[in-house]
């Protein structure tokens, strides 16, 4: 997909408006604004990593809480001149005026959408309680942190069999709580050969006594002892403005992008979890420096076309 700029440059307020204020979409800001662009970014302040305490996997930033790298990132961004604000976006309608719920409108030559997405949770007692403190997800982002524990994985996505597998290289204690997943005699094989156990059984809840967890409970009142727990949620993108904007999903669901985050809609990029569920903050960070580097390009062929067709010096 070749990468496009809405023209007209001298009618617009910015040159790009971001939205979405985490990784991706700060990195995007942060090259566009060393680059001398007009740059917005727009964010309601609910990042999807804020019950985390610390954030892995970023070289030099490792173990960082997650609001002290977004401060520090935030300060950097507007150190560039760029314009950060506080809301949340309503509307974008075509030709990119982006309209936010304090009812200010942005007009803007192209957008970054880097809204990330929802961690959809099942309905177990405990698991939302407990989220991104000792109910988690990512074996990369908390596996080392709870080494050698005893470890416990809800069978509540088919998934769950294979992040058992995973958990195995962290700790030799894995538990998989079969609950409603169908499992397969090779499943069942598999995991038993690397001495992950199979728990049989519906799950009541995840137990939680003075603010930690210490296990699980089946509704047999069975209750076995871990003291972190994995769930495989479903990611839900929050792409509801590419979509309004007609951008093209792909048969997975997700908004279909090149490799520098460009839609099939000109002037459109995405970056981040928006496009990619399987994105830590580090490549959510690179992805933004990608469509940051596409759209300077884009708007450098839009200002010669511009050049061309207007006096010289006009702009």
């Amino acid at each position: 997909m070749a990468a496009e700029v809405i023209t007209g440059m001298t009618t617009h307020d910015y040159d790009t408006v971001v939205i979405g204020a985490g990784a991706a979409g700060l990195n995007a800001a942060l090259l566009l604004a060393r680059a001398r662009r007009r740059v917005a970014v727009v964010d309601n302040g609910r990042p999807r990593n804020a019950p985390a305490a610390h954030m892995h996997g970023f070289l030099s930033r490792d173990g960082i809480a997650p609001p002290v790298f977004l401060d520090v990132a935030r300060a950097e961004v507007l150190g560039y001149g760029a314009t950060l604000i506080d809301a949340s976006v309503s509307e974008v309608t075509e030709g990119f005026t982006t309209t936010l719920d304090t009812g200010q409108t942005l007009s803007a030559r192209s957008l970054v959408v880097a809204t990330g997405l929802r961690d959809e949770l099942p309905d177990i007692p405990g698991v939302r309680e407990r989220w991104g403190r000792d109910v988690v997800h990512c074996p990369y982002c908390h596996g080392y942190e709870v080494r050698d524990r005893p470890l416990g994985i809800l069978g509540t996505s088919p998934g769950a069999v294979f992040h058992a597998q995973m958990l195995r290289q962290w700790s030799a204690d894995v538990v998989l709580f079969a609950h409603t997943l169908d499992m397969t005699a090779e499943d069942r094989a598999q995991l038993h050969a690397r001495g992950i156990q199979v728990i049989d059984g519906p799950i009541r809840s995840v137990v939680v006594t003075d603010d930690a967890v210490r296990g699980v409970e089946l509704t047999d009142g069975t209750q076995i002892a871990r003291s972190t727990v994995f769930v495989v949620p479903r990611m839900v993108p929050r792409d509801s403005l590419l979509r309004a904007l007609g951008c093209t999903v792909g048969p997975d669901g997700w908004i279909v992008v090149d490799r520098a985050g460009q839609t099939t809609v000109p002037g459109v990029f995405a970056a981040g979890n928006v496009i990619d569920p399987r994105a830590q903050v580090v490549t959510a960070a690179g992805m933004g420096s990608a469509a940051g580097f596409a759209i300077n390009i884009a708007l450098v062929q839009d200002d010669i076309t511009s050049a061309l067709t207007t006096p010289a010096h006009a702009t």
